[in-house]
């Protein structure tokens, strides 16, 4: 978070409010890195913690800074990769066998309230996709399955923004059209693996102008997260910190007959029980506000 004076702190909830541990640790990220013993000592230095005021602070992204792209998975929802049959053009119509990976772009991720940048010259087609989060805890390659758990620090909502006719415009590449400044809404924190007694049982909610849109939950992915950590890590080093989207459920703009896309002023929700509520707003179109 930021608080009055500008500063980036770190803070954890404890008691009903929030409680500053940057003098635990700086960052999140250093946090992570320091494994299990670094939760311990917070927990054990929350209770002596200074608490922050009420409205005395802004809600950053748990990982404002990330120190490499986002991952993502595309079509991990069977009923999301159905509703796309058909209008996807050339691209897959089968059901993938293994995990469709892509990127978005670090200056992609913006936190909870943040507005999401509007571009009508780059994009007419802009769409929103409610997704859960992992966070990756400890340096990994060549992941087994049955120990990839292991490698979860914890969990975040996330709003994988997409410009739809960017996407198909480079060759069938989605990272043109998923890494547009701000187009990662994260937050609005990190609830640790800890805490999730059943991560199957997580569920996720997209809301659009206060209508559901989207609704599921982790236990309809076609890839689980231990598959994805697995798959992911084949071959490529995994870092404490990485961020990992898996996936968006049935019921995006794209998909909608006649579809529907985004607009200034537009207000997307993305909510779980277990994680919190990830809100933001559409912003002006950037070339009205110069």
């Amino acid at each position: 978070m930021r608080t009055g004076d500008g500063r980036e702190r770190l803070a954890a909830e404890y008691g009903g409010g929030l409680r500053d541990i940057t003098t635990v640790f700086p960052s999140m990220l250093d946090l992570i890195r320091g494994g299990h013993q670094a939760l311990e000592r917070v927990r054990e230095a929350l209770p002596q913690a200074p608490a922050l005021p009420v409205g005395d602070y802004k809600i950053l992204a748990p990982i404002p800074h990330p120190q490499r792209d986002v991952y993502c998975v595309g079509w991990n929802y069977l009923k999301h990769f159905n509703e796309g049959v058909g209008k996807r053009g050339s691209q897959e119509t089968d059901l993938p066998e293994f995990p469709t990976f892509f990127n978005k772009a670090t200056r992609a991720v913006i936190a909870t309230n943040d507005p999401v940048p509007y571009d009508r010259l780059f994009t007419e087609k802009l769409d929103y996709e409610a997704e859960i989060a992992v966070i990756i805890s400890q340096e990994g390659k060549n992941i087994a399955e049955d120990q990839a758990m292991d490698y979860v620090f914890g969990y975040t909502l996330a709003n994988d923004v997409s410009a739809r006719d960017v996407q198909r415009r480079h060759g069938g590449q989605w990272l043109k059209g998923k890494s547009m400044d701000g187009s990662c809404p994260l937050g609005p924190a990190i609830v640790t693996r800890d805490e999730v007694a059943a991560v199957e049982s997580l569920n996720i909610r997209g809301i659009v102008n206060g209508e559901v849109r989207q609704e599921a939950r982790l236990s309809q992915l076609i890839f689980s997260i231990p598959r994805l950590i697995a798959e992911l890590s084949r071959g490529m080093t995994l870092l404490p910190g990485d961020i990992l989207l898996t996936g968006t459920p049935d019921g995006v703009g794209f998909a909608m007959d006649p579809p529907v896309y985004l607009h200034p002023g537009d207000r997307v929700v993305v909510e779980s029980d277990a994680l919190g509520r990830l809100e933001n707003v559409i912003g002006p179109d950037f070339h009205e506000t110069r």
